[in-house]
């Protein structure tokens, strides 16, 4: 996968990230993975359609992502994963890939994206539409999260 399909999303995180209260953003690890992704916590997909079309897949573990949906809501505490905090992850979904979306027309490639679908659960299985996954891992604040691209 060419790099300047990568950074947009590295960038649109360190952008957001601290927008939303978040103090300490960095990247800290790149892989590969097969199609087949199966995580326990929350999962939020985005389609993405124009000159380059894919799926993007965010990953946190069900504590993180009430910490971050925490964080969002200015420290409001989240103790169940509720409707409140569900929307708020999507919201966030939303903002990085809108946000690498725009970083892609500043170097000449036009997409759109999909809205946020949210799944969570134990053991959620996502089949993505390419045999090679990028998955970048952050953190924010020392919460892991990782987004996961695939384009054909």
């Amino acid at each position: 996968m060419d790099v300047k399909y990568i950074n947009p999303f590295i960038e649109a995180f360190l952008s957001v990230m601290p927008q939303l209260g978040f103090e300490k953003v960095e990247k800290t690890n790149l892989s590969l993975k097969d199609c087949n992704l199966t995580y326990t916590g929350v999962i939020m997909t985005v389609g993405i359609v124009g000159e380059i079309k894919g799926n993007v897949v965010y990953y946190l573990d069900l504590e993180s992502a009430k910490k971050v949906a925490s964080t969002m809501m200015m420290g409001m505490p989240v103790d169940d994963f509720n409707e409140m905090a569900q929307s708020a992850i999507s919201e966030l979904a939303n903002m990085l890939t809108a946000n690498a979306a725009t970083f892609f027309s500043n170097i000449g490639i036009t997409v759109d994206i999909s809205t946020p679908t949210l799944l969570y659960g134990d053991q959620v299985s996502v089949k993505m539409n390419s045999n090679q996954i990028l998955c970048i891992e952050l953190l924010a604040d020392d919460i892991p999260i990782d987004i996961n691209i695939a384009f054909s």
